[in-house]
């Protein structure tokens, strides 16, 4: 049997930084410290040839639990569904109404951040919520 590895789940989006910004706002994710070497990220930046500024970006999981979330800039947008998401495991144990009233919370939350609510999906006893980031990927608050 293979030892656990650790893992990044990597985003292709049109805006790195943007992006990993609100996934930081949804996970409770931090922006690591600059490379070593810089004061801040805007001086890595401005470090850097103009074609590479701005092309990558990262948040991490500030206990060191779950995985590092990378951006990279591509230049071509998204084609089709997703074919992976991310589920956000905000009703974890819940059920029911009071299931369904934490997700609809945690989507009224981040609605003003720029994630758009496709549907809600609940039979009476469980509920999902399908949803977008601010570049289209979708993701589920399960």
């Amino acid at each position: 049997m293979s030892a656990i590895k650790r893992f990044q789940v990597t985003f292709d989006c049109a805006e790195p930084e943007r992006l990993a910004r609100f996934w930081c706002e949804v996970l409770g994710y931090v922006v690591p410290p600059p490379p070593e070497g810089w004061a801040t990220w805007d001086d890595f930046k401005q470090s850097q040839p103009p074609e590479q500024r701005d092309s990558w970006f990262a948040c991490t999981d500030p206990t060191g639990v779950g995985p590092r979330l990378y951006f990279q800039r591509v230049p071509e947008g998204r084609a089709a569904k997703n074919r992976l998401h991310l589920d956000v495991r905000v009703a974890t144990g819940l059920v029911g109404e009071e299931r369904l009233a934490a997700l609809e919370a945690e989507c009224a939350r981040l609605i003003p951040l720029g994630a758009v609510h496709v549907r809600t999906l609940y039979d009476g006893k469980d509920a999902c919520i399908p949803m977008l980031d601010i570049e289209g990927n979708e993701f589920c608050l399960d």
